[in-house]
């Protein structure tokens, strides 16, 4: 499979994957079947989308390929049609988050490496593109991105599925696709890893600087 064979598998298969959590996230706010929609496309779409933006690729590929929007809209018409509100879906919602994570961030990995970037913006490029989708979800809802927020780590799988990407897709002996099998693997164990034994990123510290000099003002007399 050659490396714009691979992107647009990677690319559908994240689409669904976060079109089925955008309606899932609809069904948990009581929305109706527009906001299945709504939620589907900013979810399946967005990270794609602001990803084709800042490549400058034109109209991103979600507008002019015929297969984008409907493959999201087919991930939330999953959720508004069966009842996943339970103990198997919790299990498996946790599963396909990871799975969806990994395919964008190895999907926009490998369209920035295609455009000829430095490790750097390639590892970027690839972040935004897992995480957009979510963040465009949560602002429409009006609450902080939980990516941004005290929960398992997320965005840092993300910059980890990204990096391997990376990294060994230019390692010699290694195909672009093993590289990406590898980087996709690697995320989704991180991210069930991180999910059940409740990792987390640390938050603000508590150092007050100059808090002793206001207390001890130096005496002028």
């Amino acid at each position: 499979m050659d490396t714009h064979a691979l992107i647009l598998t990677l690319d559908l298969l994240g689409v669904f994957a976060n079109g089925l959590l955008g309606g899932a996230v609809a069904r948990s706010k009581d929305l109706d079947l527009f906001g299945f929609a709504a939620m589907g496309l900013c979810s399946g779409l967005g990270g794609g989308i602001i990803r084709d933006v800042l490549l400058e690729h034109g109209t991103p590929v979600a507008l002019t390929n015929p297969a984008y929007i409907p493959t999201a809209l087919a991930g939330a018409g999953v959720a508004f049609v069966f009842e996943i509100e339970n103990r198997a879906w919790d299990r498996a919602f946790i599963l396909v988050d990871a799975a969806a994570l990994s395919l964008w961030a190895t999907a926009g990995a490998l369209k920035a490496m295609d455009d000829g970037l430095g490790w750097l913006p390639e590892v970027l490029i690839g972040t935004i593109t897992a995480i957009g989708g979510a963040i465009t979800r949560d602002v429409m809802l009006q609450r902080v991105p939980a990516v941004f927020t005290q929960g398992t780590l997320y965005a840092t799988v993300a910059i980890v599925v990204a990096a391997i990407q990376v990294s060994f897709a230019k390692a010699p002996g290694l195909s672009t696709g093993g590289a990406t099998t590898l980087a996709i693997a690697v995320g989704v164990a991180l991210r069930l890893i991180a999910y059940w034994r409740g990792w987390q990123l640390p938050r603000g510290f508590d150092w007050k600087i100059g808090q002793r000099a206001r207390e001890e003002p130096v005496d002028q007399s």
